[in-house]
This record gives C-alpha cells, sequence and structure tokens, in this order.
C-alpha cells in the first residue's frame, strides 16, 4: 500500500515539474526572415541572425581565450532563463541582462553539448526568455533557422 501511495506521487510530481518547464515543440514553427553573418573578431568570431530591417535578432559569440560561447538577443528587461530549443534537445540556462546593451545572453564552454545541438538542429532554433522558472510564464519567443554560421562559431571556440 505505502509502495502504491508512494508511486503515484512520485508520479504526481513528476508531471507537475514538467508541466511547468513545457516549452513549445518548435519542429513545425516557420522561422523569421532574415540572415546569418559570421564574422571573426579581436577575441574570436561571432554569429548573428538580423531580420530584414538589419536589426539584430541573436548573437553567437566565441571568445576563444576562455573557449566560452555567448547566446544573446535583444531584451527590454532582465529574466532569470533563457530556454534553448533545438531537434534534438532543450535546455533551460541561467541567463543575464546588460543594460548598456538591452540584451539578454546565457553563456556556455565551447565543450557543452548543447551547442552540438544549436549545430546540428534540423531547420530551426528556438528562443525562449522566460520571466520565472517555468516556460509557461514565457515571455518572448524567436525561431529563428539553423544556419552553418553557428557551427563556424563553435568550431573557432574549440581550436
Amino acid at each position: 500500500m505505502r509502495l502504491t501511495i508512494a508511486a503515484a506521487l512520485a508520479l504526481a510530481v513528476e508531471s507537475s515539474l514538467s508541466a511547468q518547464t513545457a516549452v513549445p515543440d518548435f519542429s513545425a514553427a516557420t522561422p523569421i526572415a532574415g540572415s546569418w553573418t559570421y564574422a571573426a573578431t579581436a577575441d574570436g568570431s561571432e554569429a548573428t541572425f538580423t531580420n530584414p530591417s538589419a536589426l539584430p535578432q541573436l548573437t553567437i559569440r566565441c571568445v576563444r581565450a576562455t573557449r566560452r560561447v555567448t547566446i544573446a538577443k535583444p531584451a527590454t528587461g532582465a529574466a532569470p532563463f533563457m530556454y534553448v530549443w533545438t531537434s534534438s534537445a532543450v535546455r533551460s540556462v541561467p541567463a543575464s541582462f546588460n543594460p548598456m546593451t538591452n540584451r539578454i545572453s546565457i553563456d556556455v564552454t565551447s565543450n557543452d553539448p548543447l551547442l552540438d545541438a544549436l549545430v546540428f538542429s534540423r531547420g530551426r532554433i528556438g528562443v525562449i526568455v522566460s520571466q520565472s522558472a517555468g516556460a509557461a510564464a514565457q515571455s518572448v519567443q524567436l525561431v529563428v533557422p539553423s544556419w552553418p554560421e553557428i557551427a563556424r562559431v563553435v568550431e573557432d571556440c574549440r581550436s
């Protein structure tokens, strides 16, 4: 009897946690219009996705000296998390906001498996900036196409 109650409680807690962190499936979402550009920088490289108005929507930047990759997007305020969706992985990463640049960003090591998921994502990448720990309180969704420029930045950081 105790085992049955414990199992039922465990299932209830698990489904509650899953509902809190449910990130939409972007596999059928249409990426926004725009294009990626790659540029070498003094300390590494970066790939930037800009919309048709040439406004940056997402930047993936490598700092070679620290072997860290930053993923950043424009934002109007702070948020504790950024969710990254790829066709093979979904990850919630603690985010930081820079009021000088009005960007929210996450920072990962160059060998983080999330970067491989970005590089090999099928057709699109989704980013959600959340105002609370659960994605249910998401505020901004961005879906961009997955292009080779991302792989170039990741490889720059790993070499």
